[in-house]
């Protein structure tokens, strides 16, 4: 389930948008600054809230001013919605020379998505076919229902889903790495540097349903996928389940893939540094809570905790 604690809500993402328009777009005055870090810090969830939006900002910066802001202020008299806003958004990317491969890193595709999550955020979905999915953190989905099909795209991230079996519609799920099919199963998708992890807890997936290359892949199987082609996995140092639980659970990792794991769950820079890299992590985490884990850390093992800031933190010999 998601920490609520650190995520914002919808209205503070949509205040967030609301403030980038702002300056961005218009001639912020001395008062309008001044109003906006009032905003800023009047509640950590706003933080967390132009966090999620305040990308856009500087890969929009070449666009024409004057076409941008009259575009803008004819939006705004006719109050559009927050999706219509970031449709907007992307549609004055194209008008700026910015194909799709360019404007993926600025988050469009996921902040257009059905469901989304920010950094450290975890998300619970039902859907409409009674199917349960789970979004880990930074994450970003879209469903689609049919009469004949059920859909799920993963935009980016990590996902559960744990299809409803008494719908007797195809499941078909979409990734960049080539899709998969189901009708009953329990299943995990993550995008990792190395492509695609598919781990299956119950029921049977077909991998690239649609080409001579299918592949039937049952529980307990955990593959990486990339290039049309999938590779069992034996070498795990973590339960890839876990966090669906909401933990952290490794066994004998070193040190600098947990920091690298642990840094998903926190806004900021995380470092490791070299001499300390090669150090066993094993445990159970809870990931509600990232500064106890990295308290944890430093009284188990011969590390301390070095906080230049709350978003800048280096692990180094103790």
């Amino acid at each position: 389930m998601p920490n609520t604690d650190h995520n914002p809500a919808q209205a503070q993402v949509d205040q967030a948008i609301e403030w980038l328009v702002k300056l961005r777009f218009d001639s912020p005055s001395p008062g309008t600054l001044q109003q906006f870090q009032h905003w800023l810090a009047s509640h950590p969830q706003h933080a967390h809230a132009w966090q999620r939006v305040s990308s856009l900002s500087d890969e929009l910066a070449g666009l024409p001013s004057e076409l941008a802001r009259h575009t803008l202020d004819g939006s705004q008299r006719q109050r559009i919605s927050r999706r219509d806003h970031l449709k907007l958004l992307a549609v004055l990317a194209v008008g700026g020379s910015l194909g799709w491969a360019a404007r993926e890193p600025l988050g469009l595709p996921a902040l257009l998505a059905d469901s989304s999550t920010a950094t450290g955020e975890r998300r619970q979905v039902q859907g409409s076919d009674g199917s349960r999915i789970q979004l880990n953190t930074a994450s970003a989905i879209d469903l689609r229902y049919s009469a004949e099909q059920r859909e799920l795209t993963l935009v980016r991230g990590e996902v559960s889903l744990d299809s409803n079996a008494a719908d007797n519609r195809p499941f078909q799920v979409n990734t960049r790495f080539g899709a998969l099919g189901t009708r009953n199963g329990q299943l995990l998708l993550r995008e990792n540097d190395r492509g695609l992890l598919l781990a299956v807890r119950r029921g049977e997936v077909t991998l690239f349903p649609h080409s001579p290359a299918a592949r039937r892949v049952g529980a307990g199987e955990v593959l990486q996928v990339a290039a049309g082609e999938a590779h069992p996995l034996t070498d795990l140092h973590a339960d890839p389940w876990g966090w669906t639980d909401g933990v952290l659970s490794v066994q004998q990792m070193p040190l600098a893939e947990f920091v690298s794991e642990l840094s998903r769950y926190r806004p900021g820079l995380l470092r490791c540094a070299p001499e300390v890299a090669e150090l066993k992590v094993s445990g159970t985490y809870q990931l509600g809570d990232t500064e106890q884990i990295l308290q944890l850390l430093a009284r188990s093992l011969p590390v301390r905790i070095d906080y230049r800031t709350r978003y800048w933190v280096s692990i180094g010999a103790a």
